[in-house]
């Protein structure tokens, strides 16, 4: 009997222990709470992780999958939980058409994927290659991947996101075509160009024949776009940012333009085409190319001045060679401004 007392002790010790350090691994050092963990919904699926179940259970209801991938501290989690979550009729729209499942980037929670691998969260995020927080998958009845947001997409345009794979369009129109048929936003109504440093060859920007060996950002916008009004006008104008913009070859283009462009790897096509070939969904969209014109690296969603420095950064110094990550080279930034004492806003 005291033995059985004894060992009651000791399991109940143990327990609030592990709940203790989880606990304090969802606190962050300044005291921020990791929104992702603490501050979903209710109405997010409680679920086992089970993704085969999950998306039987999800048809039978008439619903589509929606993996939400969060980290701890994550300002942009935040912002799409406070702002389009949070939202009434974002919320009821995402409940009625949507199970919308939470899965931790870096979690060690088991996972059995569509296909009946298991696995864990952390490992599921990088065979999905899961580089920013959040980033939304939305999956069809067989478990494939119908539509993908990287990154923060603001109210409008990540309620659009939603009704597209609600109402099942994608056998009907590509996701960036119907985007800009419902995009309401107002923006200045000009694509801005004047962030190009690279000249013309003839009437078109040649990006396979570049001079010099500096590796290339292609800036993709459109003209009416708030968020590219936000980038140009504000964010690309801030010192610091200026000066890590510098080491590279620089073209805007219009997402949607149907003046031709020759890609980096020679093809001459429109600009247009281009970006659907791409995969472009979002502007702006920030996709760098190494010197030889190798794609390495991208943006594709809502980002103020840190994490679009850090892009760059990360691309400039050859950064993303070593550390295929972006965002464990982030907490290696972040990591060095603390240790120097120089404050940030992640949302500034």
């Amino acid at each position: 009997m005291r033995s059985s007392i004894f060992f009651l002790l000791f399991l109940f010790c143990n327990v609030q222990a592990v709940l203790a350090a989880e606990k304090q691994q969802f606190a962050l050092s300044e005291g921020m709470v990791n929104p992702g963990y603490h501050e979903k919904p209710a109405w997010f699926k409680e679920s086992f992780l089970d993704l085969g179940e999950d998306i039987e259970e999800a048809s039978s209801l008439d619903k589509r999958i929606l993996l939400y991938f969060y980290q701890d501290g994550c300002p942009y989690c935040g912002k799409l939980l406070k702002d389009n979550f949070a939202d009434a009729e974002i919320a009821a729209y995402s409940k009625q058409h949507f199970e919308v499942i939470a899965i931790n980037m870096w979690g060690d929670r088991e996972v059995t994927s569509a296909d009946g691998q298991a696995t864990t969260e952390k490992n599921f995020a990088k065979s999905l290659k899961v580089q920013f927080t959040p980033t939304l998958v939305f999956l069809n009845e067989q478990g494939k991947v119908l539509l993908r947001i990287n990154g923060y997409f603001a109210p409008h345009k990540f309620m659009t996101a939603l009704q597209y794979v609600a109402q099942r369009k994608e056998n009907e129109i590509k996701p960036g075509e119907f985007f800009r048929q419902q995009n309401p936003a107002k923006a200045t109504g000009k694509l801005h160009v004047k962030t190009t440093n690279l000249a013309k060859t003839g009437d078109l920007f040649d990006l396979s024949n570049r001079a010099g060996n500096k590796p290339l950002l292609v800036i993709f916008g459109q003209k009416t776009c708030k968020a590219c009004d936000e980038l140009h006008l504000d964010i690309l104008q801030r010192e610091k940012v200026k000066q890590s913009l510098q080491p590279f070859d620089v073209v805007v283009l219009d997402t949607w333009s149907e003046d031709p462009v020759i890609t980096p790897s020679g093809i001459k096509q429109p600009g247009r085409q281009w970006a659907n070939t791409l995969g472009i969904q979002y502007n702006p969209s920030l996709v760098f190319f190494d010197a030889k014109g190798n794609e390495v690296f991208r943006t594709g969603g809502y980002l103020k001045s840190f994490h679009i420095k850090g892009a760059m950064d990360y691309v400039s110094s050859g950064a993303y060679l070593e550390q295929p990550e972006f965002q464990r080279y982030l907490r290696g930034v972040t990591d060095e401004l603390h240790r120097q004492g120089i404050e940030y806003n992640l949302m500034d």
